[in-house]
């Protein structure tokens, strides 16, 4: 029999499964910036494009993270570092991941957030980077194509 934990696990780790390229792309452009940090990933308010429904995705810089979780999770400004224990542990695995082989995520549904500490990936945050980097007009509409200044992969 199936629970509904079991049933929210698999849901979870198919989605990041599919996704690895985004989220190790994401990772690795957010690192090359500076810093360590997390890739926030909402599956809420979805956006429908031609090749089907896509998520919002960013990088949080670690300078910048503790002021993003006080105003997500809606808690007081210090609130984060003093009295949250999983706040604390999501800026701990920001500062001690390895960004060459590991991925913090932060995965938003519905009123749900899912902190992942991704290690052991099948693919690093850096071959998800050059891949898409390699086929990166594929993910571009034609008209981005057009100018090149657009590209983030240099």
């Amino acid at each position: 029999m199936m629970t509904s934990k079991t049933n929210s696990e698999d849901w979870q780790q198919f989605f990041i499964a599919t996704n690895l390229l985004v989220l190790g792309y994401n990772a690795w452009v957010g690192y090359l910036n500076g810093e360590r940090g997390a890739v926030i990933c909402s599956l809420n308010n979805p956006l429908m494009g031609v090749t089907g429904e896509t998520f919002r995705s960013h990088f949080v810089p670690r300078s910048r993270l503790a002021p993003f979780l006080n105003a997500w999770l809606l808690a007081p400004d210090t609130a984060i570092l003093q009295n949250h224990h999983i706040n604390g542990h999501i800026l701990q695995a920001a500062d001690t991941y390895n960004p060459s082989k590991d991925i913090i995520l932060l995965l938003e549904s519905g009123r749900e957030v899912t902190l992942f500490y991704l290690r052991n990936l099948p693919i690093s945050p850096l071959q998800c980077y050059e891949q898409i980097c390699k086929g990166w007009e594929e993910f571009q509409p034609q008209s981005t194509r057009l100018n090149e200044e657009n590209l983030r992969c240099n």
